[in-house]
């Protein structure tokens, strides 16, 4: 399959997550949005009504992704947290050396997980207590670090896609996507 696999929950943020598939998509990265709700039917945290491509046991084999992507979103990542399916695969796919990107309150998730240990990274304000044993960059819109790329929320998606792209595709597809969004 390979792409991206990036999690859906109640109370997404809407910018974070459809900006990443929007410019992933423009830049042939395959993305398939995954829910870890019982339905495909997922309410961002602004209400706005999202159909996910799949739900989260119809995946057999997360290996064949490339990256997994957890956007961010107060309730969302609450919701992401509480999926301990989601946690072992997170998990699972930093031990195979997977490419791994979160944003906004998200990348409290990897923290948690004792995933940023020694990395440079960012998170929405107040999340920043949950980066253990990361290096905090708050004045960072975005940050790449080895496989982990985190951001710092909504008015960062541009950015935090922009890595993705750059990490799977090169920063000359990604610098021709921000051009052509006129970014």
């Amino acid at each position: 399959m390979s792409g991206i696999a990036l999690f859906l929950a109640d109370g997404f943020e809407e910018i974070e997550g459809l900006t990443t598939v929007d410019m992933c998509r423009r830049a042939g990265i395959p993305v398939t949005t995954v829910s870890i709700m019982d339905t495909a039917d997922i309410m961002g945290s602004h209400q706005i009504p999202v159909k996910a491509d799949k739900l989260f046991d119809e995946i057999a084999d997360y290996g064949e992704f490339d990256m997994l992507v957890l956007p961010g979103g107060g309730l969302g990542t609450e919701n992401l947290e509480k999926c301990e399916k989601l946690l072992e695969l997170i998990r699972k796919a930093d031990g195979e050396g997977k490419e791994l990107a979160a944003i906004c309150a998200a990348p409290r998730i990897l923290g948690r997980l004792g995933l940023l240990n020694g990395k440079k990274a960012t998170c929405y304000p107040g999340n920043e207590g949950h980066l253990t044993g990361a290096e905090y960059h708050p004045e960072c819109k975005a940050v790449t670090d080895g496989r982990m790329i985190t951001a710092r929320g909504m008015g960062a998606a541009v950015e935090f896609a922009a890595e993705i792209i750059t990490k799977l595709k090169g920063r000359e597809k990604a610098e021709e996507i921000l051009k052509q969004i006129q970014f």
